[in-house]
């Protein structure tokens, strides 16, 4: 499967992202993505992590904004680089009804608020390749990729 890949045959989108659990602290991993220097700190989505440390795995990691923007140009970030995910900023691999898959040093799969106001598409619609900016909720969740 590749880094970048896709786990069809459900409603969710699940983009993965290769990576190494580096930790385990109760609820929580420390999941490191390939290639990056970021320590993403993520809920388990089960629960409880009984999977490899420090080898390389697929992960799903989900997320729920609370502000989504288009924005006209920057890089692709998770901030802070050492911690709980707070805001992302990448390009729009796939937008489905109310969630989309950002590509953003890792795949994160973000379900889009609904709240009015929230979305603000100052720099066109969210679609494939566009650049988004989304602040998140508390509690991106990471769950091992089948």
């Amino acid at each position: 499967m590749a880094a970048f890949g896709y786990l069809s045959g459900t409603m969710l989108l699940a983009h993965v992202t290769q990576g190494k659990v580096i930790a385990v602290n109760g609820s929580t991993v420390v999941f490191k993505p390939a290639n990056s220097t970021y320590e993403l700190h993520l809920t388990i989505a089960s629960g409880s992590y009984n999977g490899p440390m420090n080898e390389p795995v697929h992960a799903i990691l989900r997320a729920t904004a609370r502000k989504v923007y288009t924005v006209p140009s920057g890089g692709l970030f998770v901030t802070p680089i050492i911690g709980p995910t707070r805001i992302l900023q990448g390009r729009v691999r796939e937008a489905e009804a109310g969630q989309i898959a950002l590509q953003c040093t890792a795949n994160f799969n973000v379900t889009l608020p609904t709240i009015p106001g929230s979305v603000e598409l100052a720099r066109g619609p969210i679609q494939d390749g566009a650049l988004v900016n989304a602040v998140l909720l508390p509690g991106a969740t990471f769950e091992l990729a089948a």
